[in-house]
């Protein structure tokens, strides 16, 4: 085991590493569903690595093989079409989709891989829970856990 700043070593495992739980995300999610459609108005609340809030109404189909999902967001001034997550791996997506900011403007392609594991050099696991309030309104929340592991040698 490697010493500590001041010479003596670890008395335990549990000294050699911290898990850092912080809540990342508060969504707040109301749906309906019209005529072969849903729509969906999602207050969103970030919390690390910044403050953040968006707001996004959100029109999917209902059909079991969709394959797209249109996204306005009022505040940026944004919409997007997006595909829906496709499977690369157990724990690697994929999602693209083209969008256009009226605000600036602008048009282009965007795309996304996503995974439950690591984020910006950072050893990191995400997660999301969603709990249903009622029948058309959704909680969801997201925690991260940043973690360091110790250095072993031998």
């Amino acid at each position: 085991m490697d010493r500590n700043s001041n010479g003596e070593e670890p008395s335990s495992w549990e000294e050699l590493y911290s898990i850092n739980l912080i809540p990342s995300e508060l969504f707040l999610k109301f749906r309906k569903d019209l005529q072969g459609l849903r729509v969906g108005l999602n207050l969103e609340l970030y919390n690390a690595p910044i403050n953040d809030y968006q707001a996004k109404i959100v029109l999917k189909h209902l059909a079991p093989d969709r394959r797209l999902k249109f996204i306005y967001e009022p505040i940026r001034q944004d919409v997007r079409i997006l595909s829906k997550k496709i499977a690369l791996t157990n724990f690697l997506n994929l999602q693209v989709g083209v969008g256009h900011n009226f605000r600036m403007n602008t048009t282009g392609w965007k795309w996304k891989l996503t995974t439950c594991f690591g984020g910006d050099g950072i050893s990191r696991i995400r997660n999301k829970t969603s709990l249903g309030v009622c029948p058309g309104v959704d909680l969801r929340f997201g925690w991260r856990a940043d973690y360091v592991l110790p250095e072993v040698t031998g």
